[in-house]
């Protein structure tokens, strides 16, 4: 499942419009977005990466700080040559996947209701909601609201939530599915309303989408014990770890 993964990333990396590759390496670059969750390095699994590699691979960011995300199966030795050029790890995170037959569907809390974003109005009140849960608070801007329309374009799923009263309060999305994988990410709640079951219904919707359109196994990775339980609910199983590490 590693390897399955860690290629789905290649190919999702490889839709940004300025993805460069770099030896053995895949730096997905978005110059409308300072993002680094958008602009980051993968290796292509099993590949001999040497220290020279590392080095290039600096420069290919042009001036953007270098960042990796990858499964560490693929690329054993890789960190130990990014420690000594000088990166951090930032995070050792967990990813679990979700097949149809462990799909578990979930209800849609009282007083809420998902939609799938259509208008520029739309789509920004859930990106709005989405920075503010991950610590970035602010406005979705033209790129970001172009960025969602690529995507979907792409066959990349979308899913907001509201008040019955109009109010924004969660949402999240998929990368481009590939190879019958795909990612699912940003899964925000509002603060005001939280512990509510929002967050399960919206990955449980964006997962029964997914597997409706023929992807045969979602993944995602959990951010901390109140997720991983969310997470669990909806039928995702641990299977392995991933690596982020940048260099400031």
């Amino acid at each position: 499942m590693g390897l399955r993964i860690q290629r789905a990333v290649i190919a999702n990396l490889h839709t940004r419009p300025d993805a460069v590759e770099s030896g053995p390496f895949i730096v997905g670059l978005d110059r409308g977005t300072d993002s680094p969750h958008i602009n980051y390095a993968t290796p292509l699994p099993g590949a001999d990466i040497t220290a020279a590699d590392v080095a290039d691979l600096v420069t290919a960011f042009a001036g953007r700080p270098p960042r990796l995300e990858y499964v560490t199966t693929c690329a054993p030795q890789l960190e130990s040559l990014l420690l000594d050029a000088g990166f951090a790890v930032e995070a050792r995170n967990e990813y679990l996947v979700c097949t149809p037959a462990t799909s578990v569907a979930q209800p849609v809390p009282a007083g809420f209701e998902l939609f799938t974003p259509q208008t520029d109005a739309e789509i920004a009140g859930v990106i709005a909601v989405q920075n503010e849960a991950f610590g970035s608070p602010g406005e979705a801007g033209p790129a970001d609201i172009d960025r969602q329309r690529r995507v979907r374009e792409r066959g990349a799923v979308f899913v907001g939530a509201r008040t019955t009263d109009g109010q924004y309060a969660g949402g999240g999305g998929t990368v481009v599915p590939s190879d019958g994988i795909c990612e699912i990410g940003g899964i925000a709640v509002a603060a005001a309303h939280r512990r509510q079951g929002l967050a399960g219904a919206i990955t449980a919707a964006l997962t029964e989408r997914l597997f409706a359109a023929g992807v045969e196994v979602a993944w995602l990775e959990a951010g901390g014990d109140d997720s991983w339980r969310v997470y669990e609910r909806v039928g995702f199983r641990p299977a392995g770890q991933r690596l982020y590490i940048a260099r400031s």
